[in-house]
């Protein structure tokens, strides 16, 4: 292993000098006249402890697989993130931004302090968490890192992944072991501890659960409220497909909504009658909103009982408005705002639940979400934005081989 390090250091170094990644750039190509990802050479990544001192902590990561999230198909179509990303880019003084935070590779090359620190070292396989945390603000000091007030995301408000070849801080991976976890599914350890922090908010022995949004996370939350006890699980959304998905993960029931159906102070009365007749008319004991419009947001106030429990995940751009905000309290909900994972308690979980042969939850994800691979791994060789596009829209995840 130390000789292949060795030759790839000297590789990279005198002939690697540009690779190949996906991003958007502000001035090339403009938020509000472009959709999608551009394919573009990019100066090469290298650990440098002369010239950065913080490089001690750092190293260099090759990618084997990134995923793609409901937060890049949000910059996709330019409906989320606009500010974060080009405030970051402003920071940098620069117009591009490699995208992607979702990811499992090998560490090809360390900084002199990584091991000591960390107890990584290279040719660990890793996944990662995607907010690099500053580690001095209050929240940081007090164990509350995944709302640290001076944090970059990867993709979003630092360079992401979709790239062959990444240099991140060490204090950020998580070392995986293969003979647990299949690599795929490692690739999407972010976004399934994402559900597993959405789900850790709440009780869900003997509840009846509303998942709104069954995109990659809505399903992992219905495989998670199944295993974690709740009574029924009702999944809701517009696309039919995902819905059938989300009925062989195991939920009780699914409710498709319709564009056409009336609205009446910013909630669908159909959806709300439905949920009214499978809870004998007190509605459901907790509601996930995870897809993030506003009139998601209001059917989950809507649809969930007096002195229930609402978890707020999905995330959109822009104001909201949430009439008769006043049943809010005369209701006695309660509100959980959740926000990426908890560092690094919830990996320890997702591993824990993953590596269960026994509760089903990888192979479901493997065979039902992924398709074994089937038409939702992308080669990044052979990457156009149609044909990404046309994945997008026929597979709720798709993960880009790099």
């Amino acid at each position: 292993m130390k000789l292949q390090v060795s030759c790839f250091r000297f590789h990279t170094s005198r002939f690697m000098n540009k690779i190949q990644a996906l991003t958007f750039d502000t001035k090339l190509d403009g938020w509000e006249k472009s959709r999608g990802f551009v394919k573009r050479e990019v100066e090469m990544p290298v650990l440098d402890e002369n010239k950065d001192s913080l490089d001690a902590l750092c190293v260099l990561i090759e990618v084997n697989y990134a995923g793609v999230c409901g937060t890049d198909r949000g910059i996709w179509h330019r409906q989320a993130l606009k500010e974060l990303v080009h405030d970051s880019l402003n920071r940098e003084v620069k117009s591009q931004r490699i995208l992607g935070h979702e990811f499992v590779g090998k560490v090809i090359q360390a900084g002199s302090q990584v091991k000591n620190l960390y107890g990584i070292k290279e040719g660990d396989d890793v996944s990662g968490d995607s907010h690099i945390t500053c580690g001095q603000c209050f929240q940081c000091r007090i164990g509350e890192q995944e709302v640290c007030q001076d944090q970059k995301i990867l993709g979003i408000g630092i360079d992401g992944v979709f790239a062959k070849y990444i240099k991140i801080p060490a204090k950020n991976l998580w070392q995986v072991d293969f003979t647990r976890v299949r690599p795929e599914i490692a690739a999407m350890f972010d976004p399934f501890g994402n559900a597993v922090h959405a789900c850790s908010k709440v009780d869900l022995r003997g509840q009846r659960v509303a998942i709104l949004g069954c995109g990659p996370i809505g399903m992992f939350t219905v495989l998670l409220c199944r295993a974690f006890g709740a009574a029924k699980v009702v999944a809701v959304d517009i696309n039919k497909a995902n819905l059938a998905m989300a009925k062989r993960l195991g939920a009780h029931e699914i409710l498709c909504l319709t564009s056409n159906v009336k609205h009446k102070d910013g909630v669908d009365e159909e959806l709300q009658s439905a949920i009214h007749k499978l809870t004998y008319g007190k509605g459901v004991d907790i509601a996930f909103e995870m897809a993030g419009p506003n009139d998601s947001v209001n059917n989950a106030l809507a649809i969930t009982r007096g002195g229930g429990e609402i978890v707020l995940f999905g995330l959109r751009d822009g104001d909201f408005t949430i009439p008769k905000f006043n049943q809010v309290i005369i209701k006695g909900l309660t509100l959980h705002g959740v926000i990426g994972r908890k560092i690094f308690a919830t990996w320890q979980t997702s591993q824990r639940l993953l590596s269960d042969k026994q509760n089903g939850i990888q192979d479901k994800i493997w065979r039902i979400i992924l398709n074994e691979g089937r038409g939702t791994i992308v080669p990044m060789a052979s990457f156009s934005v149609s044909k990404f596009e046309e994945k997008m829209e026929r597979y709720p995840k798709i993960l880009i081989k790099m």
